[in-house]
C-alpha cells in the first residue's frame, strides 16, 4: 500500500481525478480526518472536506503508473 497527499480543489478536478482512478484495477481509499471513502465515488468525494488535503491510499504495490496519472492532484512536498 503506498500515500499521498493530494487536493482536489474543484468539481472538474474531483470529475477528472474518478475519471483516472475508475480506469484502475487497485482499491483507492480516501480519507480526511475520521473519514475514509471510496477514491472512486464522486459521492464519497464530495462528503470530504475538500478545503484540506486529503490522504489517498493506493492497496497496490505498483502504483507507478495510477500515480503518474494523478501527478496534478498530488501535493509534492
Amino acid at each position: 500500500m503506498k500515500s499521498v497527499k493530494i487536493r482536489l480543489s474543484t468539481i472538474a478536478d474531483v470529475r477528472d481525478f474518478v475519471n483516472i482512478v475508475a480506469k484502475s484495477d487497485t482499491d483507492i481509499d480516501l480519507a480526511s480526518g475520521r473519514y475514509v471513502v471510496d477514491g472512486k465515488s464522486i459521492m464519497g468525494i464530495f462528503s470530504l472536506d475538500l478545503l484540506s488535503p486529503i490522504t489517498l491510499s493506493a492497496h497496490s504495490d505498483d502504483t507507478d503508473e495510477l500515480f503518474a496519472a494523478l501527478d496534478r492532484f498530488i501535493i509534492k512536498e
